[in-house]
């Protein structure tokens, strides 16, 4: 077979991911190749790590995007284990961690026993000062509410805000839910597709009747793995969310170097994509070159795939364009311990929608990682943007600055006066594809139409997920499609479908 070549448009985790596949197919035998534009000047997308000296010559491991995966997604330990730095994973510091919620100015401890949003533990729950007694009878009336009738074949969805009031009530919804669940999305709960995002919960109340109910289900499961698979003396501890010891953007770079930075181009931006008669693919490049390929992965964010899409099928652009996406900011703040004056046994601080604050969220990264700053200092990262607070990504970095230091001194206790150490501002513009009610049925159908177009595949995390593991995954897929028109099937996906 002659050499059938793939342009890859985007050098995110999901281009990586791609790349990396269709180089293993290479170093399988088999006649592919690639070659992967992206527009920025560094790869990896929003897995964007600095190695940071302050003026005093102190180094700090800043993640401007995104920190961390859910352990319990099993691709990036798989694609670790292909590079061989699955060692260098590593998990939080778990003795410090708890998360404070923002109250009336104040700052409430999460209770333990909740579980997403709802509680679990009767005593916590009502000795905590975040709900008021009529919200916590409420969140309790779960237990007896029916549960949605759902018809057969009909798709069970609806926005987080309907199902969390339906459930739980107005103040579960405003006083977590809302800044847990939708914060981390980046969405507007009235707007939050469930079954697109967390369709365990849809799943949960259809099967146990009870949100309670399911996630006490859920925990005893847990527990009775943990009893019958107890971990090995000298093994690595696992916690909820994992990362890198020198950051998220090291899986990235290592992806990089397998896959081979000879065929990536950085600095290099796709402005228009056509399929010949013939079913050549022809790509052409802000520089004035144009690249011709067998097949073409769009890995790019899903508004760039959507003006891309335009001159190849309008159908898939205008499905692509129902897709909106949220801009946020992550403000990376390092300060002398001395300033900090507070307790730091806390991994992070979520800010309801309902408190009127700037910044949305902060993580307290010298207490939630190993080795991410030096001994005497303390390093935080502050959200702020979203849906509902465009406006504060139109200020300079240095009045965003400005503006989170006055809300850590308010909020946590940062010493009046105290100057950073260092700062640095990353900015998400459109960064976060939101899935709205009928997500699913739109992304069913562009993925239908691109099924039928040889040599297109779609990657990222517009479609399936916006974690870090969905993403990778995503590339994967994307790369196996193309290659598998072409009659190339690697012995890892067997495996893969065995092991399912």
């Amino acid at each position: 077979m002659r050499m059938k070549k793939v342009i890859i448009i985007g050098g995110g985790v999901a281009g990586l991911g791609a790349a990396y596949k269709l180089r293993r197919a290479a170093d399988a035998g088999e006649s592919v190749e690639f070659i992967l534009v992206e527009k920025a000047d560094r790869l990896g997308g929003k897995l964007a790590t600095d190695r940071v000296t302050d003026a005093q010559g102190a180094e700090y491991i800043i993640d401007g995007g995104s920190d961390s995966f859910l352990t319990m997604k099993t691709a990036v330990h798989r694609v670790a284990r292909l590079l061989g730095i699955f060692d260098e994973e590593c998990g939080t510091l778990d003795e410090n961690k708890k998360t404070l919620i923002v109250k009336n100015g104040g700052l409430v401890e999460l209770p333990d026993g909740i579980m997403m949003f709802a509680p679990t533990k009767i005593v916590p729950m009502a000795a905590t000062s975040l709900y008021s007694w009529p919200a916590k009878f409420r969140m309790a009336l779960d237990l007896v509410i029916p549960k949605k009738k759902v018809a057969p074949g009909e798709r069970n969805d609806e926005t987080l805000e309907d199902f969390v009031v339906r459930r739980m009530g107005r103040e579960c919804l405003d006083r977590l839910a809302e800044p847990l669940v939708g914060g981390v999305n980046g969405s507007d709960p009235g707007l939050m597709s469930l079954a697109a995002t967390y369709p365990n919960l849809l799943e949960m109340e259809q099967e146990h009747g009870s949100l309670v109910r399911g996630f006490l289900a859920q925990r005893k499961k847990v527990e009775e793995m943990k009893k019958k698979h107890p971990p090995k003396p000298g093994a690595k501890k696992r916690t909820f969310f994992t990362s890198f010891g020198e950051g998220l953007q090291f899986l990235t770079d290592r992806m990089a170097d397998a896959a081979g930075r000879e065929s990536i181009r950085v600095g290099t931006a796709a402005v228009a994509v056509h399929r010949e008669p013939d079913g050549v693919w022809s790509v052409e490049l802000d520089d004035g070159d144009v690249l011709k390929a067998d097949a073409v992965i769009m890995a790019s964010e899903v508004w760039a795939t959507e003006s891309l899409m335009r001159d190849v099928d309008m159908s898939i652009a205008d499905l692509l364009a129902q897709i909106p996406s949220s801009s946020s900011a992550t403000v990376a703040i390092a300060f002398d311990a001395d300033d900090c004056p507070f307790d730091l046994k806390w991994h992070g601080i979520l800010s309801p929608r309902i408190e009127k604050q700037t910044v949305t969220g902060v993580s307290l990264v010298s207490s939630k990682w190993p080795n991410r700053a030096p001994e005497g200092t303390v390093l935080l990262r502050a959200f702020v943007g979203g849906p509902h607070n465009r406006a504060v990504l139109d200020k300079g970095d240095e009045e965003i600055v400005e503006i989170v230091v006055e809300q850590l001194i308010d909020l946590i206790g940062v010493k009046k006066g105290a100057r950073p150490r260092l700062s640095r501002v990353y900015r998400w513009d459109m960064g976060m594809p939101q899935y709205t009610i009928g997500h699913l049925d739109r992304v069913d159908e562009i993925e239908t139409l691109t099924a039928a177009i040889p040599g297109l595949a779609l990657a990222g995390g517009g479609y399936r997920g916006v974690g870090v593991p969905n993403c990778l995954e995503s590339g994967e897929v994307a790369a196996a499609k193309v290659m598998t028109e072409w009659g190339i099937r690697l012995a890892e996906d067997t495996a893969s479908e065995k092991r399912l």
